[in-house]
């Protein structure tokens, strides 16, 4: 089973963002509670996440924070 290690719910009170320590942020539906997007792309676990409207950023322990983009599974990297 894997840690859930961080959680943010979005400005518009639908969503909420985790992170996990199996490297993976999800993107869940709080009124459901069903997991709709997985993101995919540290090689660490994701320590920190935050979010504006369907931006999410992610730190995590590989070093790199990254943006995306929580509908379409984008990202872009920043590393140290």
């Amino acid at each position: 089973s894997n840690c859930v290690l961080s959680v943010c719910v979005t400005s518009d009170g639908k969503w909420m963002i985790s992170g996990s320590d199996d490297d993976t942020i999800r993107k869940w539906n709080i009124e459901t509670g069903e997991c709709v997007n997985e993101l995919k792309g540290h090689t660490g676990e994701v320590l920190s996440v935050s979010s504006h409207n369907n931006i999410v950023c992610s730190g995590s322990d590989d070093k790199t924070v990254r943006i995306w983009d929580s509908n379409a599974k984008v990202t872009h990297e920043s590393t140290e």
